[in-house]
């Protein structure tokens, strides 16, 4: 970080004196010849006299010093224009430190200075071949800050030089070199395409963010230029820099909606490569094929979804609202709730954020209310929050509100209607009324709650509950009488004019309702009329008019003297408007055609209100816009095509590979090395990079080096290492794009099923199987051995492949040299140490209407898909009649996979039935939420699982508990010191509590204190290792290891309590 100099510097003055004077202050002249009132308008010429001095003069530490304190002045926002000649003169310097100091000064004050900038144009042209790279970044930057038509063309030849350079870095600063020079001059336009066209094939991820930025700015209409490059951009994706990550982002959404079909489809089916939803299992389900629809998702498509989804736990809040935006506009409906946990953990930060993310999700929860629901608890309204965050979280709550939850959000509603924020106060009110209108179970319970509301002190309050009791009304006025002769008592005390207007709109809209007390309310009205706010006087007239045809020998007299007052009233509406009532409802000679119809004019029925959200229509804004945060179209908004109803041809998304010919090179020892797999992963192993270090390169690899970043072919051996990611990358673009172009329709359906010996699989095809082995032909035993294995692991294929005895010889010769790659076997499952007895609670037979459930967890493997947890519910029936068609019903959240019992047909008085249940947690302690039904009723019921039933005991030796131990350390392991009592430290008295808290296996231990419980969770198979050592004093060290670290941390803390309590 540049410093700037505190220190004074001193200044010769005429009378030779020395005044310090502070860098960047202006002084006072102190010489005598200078008048008194000359003094008062003096400017001091001397100003920064000491930086320019120090730039001009001979040695580089001074110039350097002096540059660095004139940054320093620029970051502090203040001007140091007026150094430009004397900064522009050391643009030659010879010393890095200095150039880079004055390019950053010069790309500040170019535009400014244009013409003293163009002095040194040759100087920038001879640094735009500089050996730095970050000195021929800096010059084009300072190039395209000078922003004179005139070098234009000198411009655009630096930019086609940059994009050609060998540093990523000058090839992104001439990317946004682009952006400036189309804004300067537009008939560029083609030029800059061709340089766009490109930089979009660069492999670099640091290139990648900047060229999309200038793709969007020149020609966000060229969707041909993204074709080819479509792969590269998704896969690249992860290890782009943040805000390059959001651009790409939202330019592969607008992509896709051009070129994929509409996968909201509700009976599609999508293939074995799409992902899994929120709470789906691990292992792939059976499906049978005849029943499966004509929808299948583009292969290209999934990839981006896919490639994504990571960016969902990105520490940077634009990251993870883009791919939300992304999940929301693209995905599939049963996959967008995996967006639901990551922007609620947005909610966070900082209240800026917070203001964004609720904008979004309280348009998202009018569509998807279901997405929301289990996080209601984050949308509560903190006493901390603005005002303008208590208005989003409230209208996210109004808008989650149905007939199971609607009594919590009332609940909460009450408390808010107390705040003293008043603004909030009178939005909580008119989201009571919405909750009434959307839910007619409450609507009662609401207008009472309203009513109530009445009495309030607050004038506030009581204004909003007249209006919004207003709409209410009109929704059943035949019920609600007492409500409207109530509102005519507090008529009084009511000064808010909208509430006093309401009141009147009431007692006129159904005066036949209320005939005694309507033309009393408008005596008074007479009496007050010339004093009351302009729309108090103008619903006055109405009530008027209204009471004159409905009972006019009451209020025919008032009514006259009201349309006396308004006729010569100030406000020119309420002239108009008493002028027309008047010939409307008073019959003459002349409108006596009118009059007779005054009846069905005034009095005709009106539909009820309809109360909506204010964020109904924004979905029509992309999400995380600025569109639709001010809900209007914005300059430079790009919106999002229709899906095609025909998806375009894939094929262009194709790109070509030149395949590498595989003739046998002779080495020292005359046998071929193989080349490098186009199927390799994007990141190689280790192991392969060592094997090709150590073996022969073939000359026709060295011919063909040159052309290989252009056809994307992988027959590269020297590479140097700056450009090996490059190279890497190249790897995976390529090999995606000649699996989707070269696979047949059968090679397709091969992959229908799934291994279980890994979570995702890829089965090898036969051409891929013929590969290999073509591969491995020529070499070594030892070699073709090694060979085939690590291109097995790299494909993630199944080992099926090979017959066992192959695959216990390879494991045997090659343990040792494949160790880094971490091969999991499958740890075997045991039985339970210990099944407790403790049953809870799912439905009282009070709730159930003599129904009574209850569960516990039997601790056994699941029969149903290995994912799940097994619960053993007990149905009781306690009535003195049958209970018919005992089955599951609606469940929650929505993708929640849970595989219910069988329809119990009829259970008889005072009998009881046994009944199992399959639900896949997820490794959550979330409750699966879910209905209990009978013939007649449905009851809401849930199961919240203790962390200890979410594992699975498994048998492990203490060689192999130590070892696995010691991959999962750091960030992977907690441990806590707990106090127990001395006649608890044995082992009975330890792996009981143990055994009861957490469904564990035993690990033999050959040291006395040490005792080791070992487990797996149920759903992702992740392995749990628990270690108690006992220690002097009667205290115990816990430690558990999972790479699950909340599991971890929730295990710890069950583990503490039951054996501090031992």
């Amino acid at each position: 970080m540049l410093s700037m100099s505190t220190n004074n510097l001193s200044y010769s003055d005429q009378g030779g004196t020395d005044s310090a004077v502070e860098v960047g202050q202006e002084t006072t002249p102190t010489s005598s010849n200078a008048g008194a009132g000359f003094g008062l308008f003096s400017v001091d010429f001397k100003k920064n006299e000491d930086l320019k001095e120090m730039l001009e003069s001979n040695k580089e530490s001074l110039k350097l010093e002096a540059m660095k304190r004139v940054v320093g002045l620029i970051a502090k926002g203040k001007n140091a224009s007026e150094l430009f000649p004397a900064v522009v003169k050391n643009v030659a310097s010879k010393n890095i430190e200095l150039k880079k100091l004055v390019y950053v000064y010069l790309v500040r004050y170019a535009e400014e200075q244009q013409d003293l900038a163009l002095l040194s144009i040759s100087t920038f042209q001879r640094a735009l071949k500089d050996p730095n790279q970050l000195i021929r970044a800096s010059a084009l930057r300072v190039l395209s800050s000078i922003r004179v038509p005139i070098i234009v063309p000198i411009m655009m030849l630096a930019i086609k030089e940059a994009a050609s350079d060998m540093s990523p870095y000058v090839r992104k600063t001439s990317a946004h070199a682009i952006q400036k020079l189309y804004s300067l001059d537009q008939d560029q336009k083609e030029l800059l395409i061709e340089v766009i066209e490109k930089l979009l094939k660069d492999k670099s991820t640091l290139v990648a963010g900047s060229v999309v930025m200038a793709f969007e700015e020149v020609c966000p209409d060229r969707i041909d230029l993204i074709h080819k490059n479509y792969r590269k951009l998704c896969n690249l994706l992860v290890d782009v820099e943040e805000w390059g990550q959001v651009v790409i982002i939202s330019m592969l959404t607008r992509y896709a909606r051009t070129q994929f079909t509409n996968p909201w489809k509700e009976e599609g089916v999508f293939d074995e490569r799409n992902e899994r939803a929120f709470y789906e299992s691990d292992e792939e389900k059976t499906r049978d094929e005849t029943e499966a629809k004509p929808y299948m998702m583009d292969p290209d498509h999934r990839l981006l979804l896919r490639n994504t989804k990571p960016l969902l736990q990105s520490r940077n809040t634009a990251v993870v609202m883009s791919v939300a935006q992304l999940y929301w506009h693209l995905a599939p409906k049963n996959e967008v709730s995996i967006i639901t946990k990551s922007l609620v953990r947005l909610l966070r930060s900082h209240r800026e954020v917070q203001y964004i993310v609720l904008q979004n999700i309280a348009t998202m929860s009018i569509q998807r209310k279901g997405m929301f629901e289990p996080y209601m608890k984050s949308f509560y309204v903190r006493s901390t929050d603005a005002t303008h965050i208590k208005s989003l979280k409230l209208e996210i709550l109004t808008s989650l509100a149905n007939e199971a939850n609607i009594s919590t959000i009332l609940r909460e509603f009450q408390t808010y209607v107390k705040s003293q924020d008043k603004q909030f106060a009178a939005g909580t009110i008119q989201a009571i009324g919405r909750c009434a209108t959307n839910i007619s179970e409450v609507t009662d319970t609401c207008l009472n709650g309203l009513v109530l509301l009445l009495s309030n002190r607050d004038e506030t309050v009581v204004a909003e509950s007249v209006v919004v009791i207003r709409k209410l009304l009109q929704i059943q006025p035949t019920q609600h009488s007492d409500i409207i002769k109530h509102m005519a008592q507090l008529f009084d005390n009511i000064t808010v004019p909208m509430a006093r207007a309401s009141i009147l709109w009431l007692m006129g809209e159904y005066c036949e309702r209320v005939p005694k007390i309507a033309p009393d309310v408008l005596r008074k009205m007479a009496k007050s009329f010339t004093s009351e706010e302009d729309i108090v006087k103008l619903q006055t007239v109405n009530l008027a008019a209204k009471l004159y045809l409905t009972n006019s020998k009451q209020t025919k007299l008032l009514t006259q003297y009201i349309l006396n007052l308004g006729k010569y009233d100030q406000n020119y509406d309420i002239r108009d408007r008493t002028r027309f009532i008047r010939q409307l409802i008073v019959p003459n000679d002349k409108n006596g055609a009118l009059s007779k119809y005054a009846h069905r004019i005034l009095l005709a029925p009106k539909p009820a209100p309809v109360l909506e959200s204010a964020y109904k229509d924004r979905d029509r804004y992309q999400l995380g816009t600025l569109s639709h945060t001010i809900n209007t179209k914005a300059s430079g908004y790009l919106e999002l095509s229709d899906w095609p109803a025909v998806a375009p041809d894939q094929s262009v998304r194709n790109v070509e590979v030149i395949e590498p010919e595989w003739a046998p090179s002779l080495g020292k020892t005359g046998k071929s090395k193989p080349a490098k797999s186009s199927d390799d992963k994007f990141y190689s192993d280790s192991g392969e990079e060592e094997e090709e270090k150590g073996s022969g390169s073939s000359s026709s690899e060295d011919g063909s080096s040159s052309s290989s970043e252009e056809s994307g072919s992988d027959a590269e051996s020297h590479v140097q290492k700056n450009s090996s990611q490059s190279s890497e990358e190249s790897d995976k673009s390529s090999s995606q794009s000649e699996k989707s172009s070269s696979e047949s329709d059968s090679e397709k359906k091969e992959r229908k099923t799934k291994t279980p010996l890994q979570k995702k699989t890829v089965k090898p095809t036969a051409k891929d199987s013929r590969y290999l082995m073509k591969r491995a032909g020529p070499t070594s035993p030892k070699q073709h051995t090694k060979t085939i294995f690590v291109n097995v692991i790299n494909q993630h294929s199944v080992l099926q492949t090979f017959s066992y005895s192959h695959w216990s010889t390879l494991c045997v010769s090659l343990f040792t040299q494949l160790c880094p790659l971490s091969l999991a076997f499958p740890l075997q499952v045991s039985g339970p140490a210990f099944v407790p007895e403790k049953s809870h609670d799912l439905l009282h037979r009070m709730t159930g209407k003599g129904l009574s459930a209850q569960y516990q967890f039997p601790r056994q493997p699941c029969l149903y898909q290995p994912t799940m947890v097994s619960v053993q519910i007990s149905l009781t029936n306690t009535t003195d009649h049958p209970l018919e068609q005992i089955h599951i019903g609606d469940r929650s959240p929505t993708g929640l996979n849970m595989h219910c019992f069988n329809t119990i047909e009829c259970l008889e008085p005072e009998a009881s039935v046994t009944v199992f249940m399959g639900i896949d947690f997820n490794d959550s302690t979330q409750a699966a939420n879910f209905q209990l039904c009978t013939k007649e009723d449905h009851f809401s019921v849930s199961i919240q699982p203790a962390i200890g039933e979410l594992l699975l005991p498994i048998t492990m030796t203490e060689l192999d508990f130590r070892k696995e131990k010691g991959k999962l350390l750091g960030m992977n392991e907690s441990s806590a010191t707990i106090t127990m009592a001395a006649e608890n430290m044995t082992s009975q008295p330890i792996s009981r509590p143990v055994a009861t808290v957490a469904n564990l296996g035993v690990v033999p231990s050959s040291q006395g204190n040490v005792h080791r419980f070992a487990g797996k969770t149920a759903s992702s198979r992740a392995v749990v290792l628990v270690t108690v050592e006992l220690r002097e004093s009667s205290t115990a060290l816990i430690t558990i290891n999972t790479e699950k670290s909340v599991m971890g941390s929730m295990l710890l803390r069950d583990l503490k309590l039951a054996l501090a309590q031992a």
